[in-house]
């Protein structure tokens, strides 16, 4: 269909009469009901108006236009809300002709808590706990390096309030001195505590050299009062904290926090690298790969980058880029609406921000190189694996199926996604099975294999090119027959059956046609990558099993007992420190816990001492 042809179809002019001037969010639809655009605008009418009034050079926007049957608006208060919905529904439904970034998971931040001798930890997620989060920072091992440090310098607690309130003794972390051990009576003053929570905080807040110049009077002081062991501990604490400041060799002018971001693209993929500077350190930096269309111009990539990224993060006070983005002025209003703080994003102006952009510009140059080079390996593999089991095309999807239970009990299938070599995580499933003799893993396997193809075939969804399943001859057995009642033919299967000893690259690979066994090398590359998803199903399984015992135990245990749901049993393990506990606690003990009346501290106790059957 051609363009033309689409717009007479859909009708512009008589949809443009109608459409407001007022700012909202805009989704287009092709012939088949699929989103294939989400945008916003500040004047939806003339937004939408310009894709049909103007010949475009892109090639992504000829493309789109051509597709698009209907259109449906939203219209929004402000240009913020509209920011907002417009990022809520590309992440939902990821269009194909949006810039599309991988949803992952928060960023890691150092929490220190708000209890009177603090925890120190590492916290991802919603920040629900009450305390100081310091962040974001790029990814975990930063978090965890920064951590490690603190922790051997100051020496704060990184234990759960279960474990501090009912420990008696020192644990292994004081005798390693990496805790300075509040939980216990006489190892270190509260006083003395305080004083490390404080550094901690003006460290992490970027004032170590204020931190450095604090420590050096005390240490004086110590020294002057003939304190000798102590004015040794500043002196210690001092020579470490230099060390770690000698680690950030790569400092920014001025200690204003800055985020720096620089892309590269070729003709197959985009990298943007973000450096963080926090306190005029460097926090760390991370790489970013979306999906693009090639002819995407660099200020269009960031503006969708900054639009994404910092919708729920915090704000640096500068954004420094090469390329402004192609709304920086609207973005600056957006983000200082829904951070209630200001924000410049900015080109560098003199020789040491550019050597920020240009720092940057070599991670994400260095990034790409990488990506492409790894693409290619993993390509490779997946080439290597279609030579070996006589494919006529590459198995670009594979779906890999593992069992795992605990003697025959709650049984768990995991189903693991590889494409184009690569775990995709988002895909995975996991499956409980009921119904099945405990311990017949082909029954297990047979129930998996049926509910998943089932559901694919009811909700005509694409297959995968390669069906993989751990076991001998038997498991592949039970996935044929599978087939077979489905009436699914065009899938290629294979099991993999473990080698002599069990050991590792002794593994045999069964088909359906070829019930000898195809025996690779040990080092064969498609080897390496058959055993890379059945590891990851393995590893999938057992998790997903291990997390469905652990709710079993500890429901059967509690949540059993009428009144007591899941808040009640976690205010009872953080208060007790353990079900043990619990279960020897008086009524009187149990009556202390917040939210545990008399009545419910009573049929507690009645049920863990045998007064009760519920």
């Amino acid at each position: 269909m051609s363009v033309q042809e689409n717009i007479a179809e859909f009708d512009i002019k008589s949809y443009l009469q109608n459409l407001t001037e007022r700012p909202g969010v805009y989704q287009m639809f092709d012939k088949k009901g699929v989103i294939i655009y989400v945008g916003k605008a500040k004047n939806l009418k003339k937004r939408v108006a310009s894709y049909f009034k103007k010949q475009h050079n892109d090639i992504k926007t000829q493309a789109m236009v051509a597709l698009i049957v209907s259109i449906e608006t939203t219209v929004t208060d402000s240009e913020s809300e509209a920011f907002i919905l417009e990022n809520t529904l590309i992440k939902r439904y990821k269009p194909k002709y949006n810039i599309l970034f991988r949803d992952d998971k928060s960023y890691p931040y150092v929490f220190i808590s708000s209890k009177p001798q603090p925890a120190i930890g590492y916290h991802r997620g919603a920040k629900r706990k009450v305390g100081r989060y310091f962040g974001p920072f790029p990814n975990a091992a930063a978090v965890h390096q920064t951590l490690d440090s603190l922790q051997k310098i100051f020496g704060l607690r990184q234990c759960a309030e279960s474990v501090f309130n009912n420990r008696s003794r020192p644990c292994l972390q004081y005798q390693i001195k990496r805790c300075s051990a509040p939980c216990v009576d006489g190892l270190v003053s509260d006083e003395q505590y305080n004083e490390d929570v404080k550094n901690t905080i003006n460290f992490l807040e970027g004032k170590s050299f204020e931190v450095i110049e604090e420590l050096g009077n005390k240490m004086l002081q110590a020294s002057e009062d003939l304190n000798f062991e102590q004015a040794a501990v500043y002196r210690d604490k001092i020579s470490a904290l230099r060390a770690v400041q000698s680690q950030h060799l790569i400092s920014q002018p001025g200690k204003q926090d800055i985020d720096v971001i620089a892309l590269v693209k070729d003709a197959q993929q985009v990298c943007i690298s973000l450096m963080m500077y926090r306190g005029g350190n460097l926090w760390g930096s991370q790489n970013s790969f979306p999906k693009v269309w090639v002819d995407s111009s660099e200020a269009e990539i960031l503006n969708a980058f900054i639009s994404h990224h910092y919708l729920d993060l915090p704000l640096p006070a500068i954004i420094l880029t090469d390329t402004l983005p192609t709304e920086a002025s609207e973005l600056e209003d957006w983000l200082k609406q829904q951070k209630s703080s200001k924000v410049a994003i900015k080109q560098p102006s003199n020789s040491k921000l550019k050597g920020l952009t240009a720092l940057a510009k070599i991670n994400a140059l260095s990034g790409l190189k990488q990506r492409l080079t790894q693409k290619a390996s993993q390509m490779d593999r997946v080439l290597a694996l279609q030579e070996a089991l006589s494919m006529p095309k590459p198995p670009l999807v594979m779906e890999c199926f593992d069992v795992s239970h605990t003697q025959g009990k709650l049984t768990v299938a995991s189903c693991v996604v590889f494409n184009e070599g690569v775990p995709n995580t988002q895909a995975y499933r996991k499956f409980n099975i009921e119904g099945i003799v405990g311990g017949d893993d082909y029954a297990a396997m047979a129930q998996v294999l049926t509910r998943r193809y089932s559901s694919l075939k009811d909700q005509k969804q694409s297959f995968p090119d390669l069906v993989i399943v751990d076991g001998g001859k038997g498991q592949l057995n039970q996935a044929v027959e599978v087939f077979k009642n489905l009436e699914i033919e065009h899938i290629p299967l294979v099991s993999v059956a473990k080698g002599e000893g069990r050991k590792a690259g002794l593994e045999i690979l069964y088909l359906p046609h070829n019930m000898i066994g195809i025996d690779l090398e040990s080092d064969d590359i498609a080897l390496h990558l058959i055993n890379h998803i059945r590891d990851e199903a393995h590893r999938f399984a057992i998790t997903s099993h291990r997390s469905r015992r652990k709710k079993a135990q500890t429901h059967s245990s509690l949540e059993d007992i009428e009144g007591v749901g899941a808040k009640t049993r976690q205010k009872l393990l953080l208060h007790f420190g353990g079900l043990s506990e619990v279960k020897n606690a008086a009524v009187t003990e149990l009556n202390k816990v917040p939210g545990i009346s008399k009545v419910i501290a009573q049929r507690i106790y009645d049920f863990f001492h045998g007064k009760i059957q519920l």
